[in-house]
């Protein structure tokens, strides 16, 4: 099963002043994961003044704005997909991602296609 773990920063999040211990940690959870051989796809976001939202109004008109789409305290600033037995597994995951990122996380089933996706199981 394939589970997102979404990291969260707060609005305003400078990530200039991370440590040197906090990439330790991260780079280590990293190998952890590798060794483990849960590590499906991994990866950062740049910073949230460089995002654009596309919006489609109710005339259908599609409008592109400056910024997150959301007004928000928090965006998702990085994420690991992991491919893992179960949920357990991947709460167990999570937990050390928080503590190595020292934030807030979230977990989701990620479906990488569409045969992953419950609605489609059982069909061809």
């Amino acid at each position: 099963m394939k589970y997102v773990v979404a990291i969260y920063h707060p609005l305003g999040y400078d990530g200039s002043k991370e440590d040197a211990a906090m990439h330790k940690a991260i780079n280590d959870l990293n190998q952890e994961m590798v060794d483990a051989g849960v590590r499906y796809v991994v990866g950062g976001l740049g910073p949230v003044a460089n995002a654009r939202s596309i919006v489609k109004g109710n005339d259908g008109e599609i409008t592109v704005y400056d910024g997150p789409y959301q007004e928000t305290k928090e965006l998702i600033g990085g994420f690991w997909i992991l491919d893992v037995a179960d949920e357990a597994e991947a709460v167990m995951w999570a937990k050390k991602a928080s503590a190595a990122c020292r934030v807030n996380v979230e977990i989701r089933d990620f479906y990488g296609t569409k045969s992953e996706h419950p609605s489609v199981k059982g069909t061809s």
